[in-house]
C-alpha cells in the first residue's frame, strides 16, 4: 500500500510539473497578464497540498528552471533562479503548514496558503538580493514591493479563489480528502 501511495504522489507531481510548463503558454501571448496571474504558482501550491511538502519543494524548484531550459522563458538569470527558490518555498511551506494543522478545512487551507504566499515572496526577495548583488546590482525595497505585491495582486486573488475551489471540488469527488474526519 505504501508503494501505491508513493507512486500516486509521483504521478500527481509529474502532472503538476506538466501544468507548470503548460499554463504559462496559455497566458504567454500577453506577458504582462502572465506575469500578473502567476500561472506556475498554482500547480506548485496544489502539489504541496495534495502530495506533501517534499514533492511541492522539488516541483517548485525544478519547474522554472526546466521551463527556462525548454522554452527560454522565464530567462534563467535572475528570474528563473529566483523563481525556483520562491516556488520551492511555496511548495515546502504550504505542505508543512497544512500537514501540521490538526483540524483541516477551509480555514486551515487559507492559513496554509497565506503562510506560503508570504514565505515564498520573502524567499524570492532574498534570492533577488543575492543574485543581483552578485552582479553588482541593487534590489531595492521599491522593486520588492512592486514585484512581490503590486504587480502580483491579480495572481494573489486568483490563488485565493482557485486553490480552495479546486480542493473543495476534489474533496467532494473523493479524489482528495482535505478535511479530516472528526471522531
Amino acid at each position: 500500500m505504501k508503494t501505491q501511495a508513493k507512486t500516486y504522489k509521483l504521478v500527481l507531481s509529474a502532472l503538476f510539473l506538466a501544468l507548470c510548463l503548460v499554463l504559462p503558454i496559455v497566458t504567454g501571448g500577453i506577458p504582462a497578464i502572465g506575469n500578473m496571474l502567476l500561472p506556475m504558482h498554482i500547480p506548485v501550491l496544489l502539489c504541496g497540498l495534495i502530495c506533501g511538502w517534499q514533492y511541492g519543494l522539488v516541483i517548485g524548484f525544478v519547474a522554472p528552471l526546466l521551463r527556462s531550459v525548454l522554452f527560454g522563458m522565464p530567462p534563467m538569470y535572475p528570474v528563473a533562479i529566483a523563481m525556483a527558490f520562491e516556488l520551492a518555498a511555496y511548495g515546502l511551506i504550504i505542505g508543512l503548514v497544512y500537514a501540521a494543522v490538526h483540524k483541516r478545512g477551509i480555514a486551515a487551507l487559507y492559513g496554509s496558503l497565506i503562510a506560503a504566499m508570504i514565505g515564498g515572496r520573502l524567499v524570492w526577495g532574498l534570492a533577488e538580493i543575492v543574485l543581483l548583488g552578485l552582479a553588482g546590482n541593487a534590489f531595492t525595497m521599491q522593486a520588492f514591493l512592486s514585484g512581490a505585491l503590486l504587480s502580483a495582486v491579480p495572481g494573489i486573488v486568483l490563488q485565493l479563489v482557485l486553490i480552495p475551489a479546486v480542493m473543495v471540488a476534489l474533496d467532494r469527488t473523493g479524489v482528495v480528502r482535505f478535511q479530516r474526519a472528526e471522531g
